[in-house]
């Protein structure tokens, strides 16, 4: 069960992560730039920012991966949406769906997922936001800051997504 008490009304915070060097894993990058764009924000890099305090919501933040030092700012607001790129693991080509906190085992040492970060945040700081997941198919995974075509295309329809999504916080 989620806690949600005490959070920020109104506080959304946008991570987008993946290897903008790789082609299609870089398509959060690309998304949140495009986004950024349309709002007039810049895209902190960085934890090292107060992302807690940063104004006005949305909030915007790109990393490679994932990282357990991303519990506390998740803690500080009323809703996040992860943005990744993935191989064909979901069925639709944009995967957009609610998350819930839980603790998934992985095989790397260093992979994160969105709700194993949803769990730690919970068990850590007895809250989470109300979260979701919008993973959009890549293609090509090569060396080289291009999305292909295919990818680029989706990356446009996922930005809607978002952008619906985000729109809904504001009614």
């Amino acid at each position: 069960m989620q806690e949600t008490k005490n959070l920020p009304s109104g506080k959304t915070l946008v991570i987008g992560f993946g290897n903008p060097d790789r082609q299609d894993d870089g398509v959060a990058w690309y998304i949140l730039e495009r986004l950024a764009g349309q709002l007039g924000r810049t895209v902190s890099e960085s934890l090292d920012d107060d992302l807690c305090r940063m104004e006005p919501s949305p909030v915007l933040v790109r990393m490679p991966q994932l990282v357990p030092e991303i519990a506390e700012p998740l803690s500080c607001f009323a809703r996040a949406c992860f943005v990744d790129a993935h191989t064909g693991s979901y069925a639709e080509e944009i995967h957009f769906t609610a998350l819930q906190p839980e603790h998934q085992a992985s095989p790397f040492t260093h992979h994160l997922t969105s709700q194993s970060c949803l769990q730690l945040t919970l068990s850590l700081y007895g809250r989470v936001p109300q979260a979701v997941l919008c993973s959009v198919r890549g293609y090509e995974f090569g060396f080289g800051r291009s999305l292909s075509e295919r990818t680029a295309a989706l990356a446009e329809e996922a930005l809607q997504r978002i952008q619906a999504w985000l729109e809904e916080d504001a009614r």
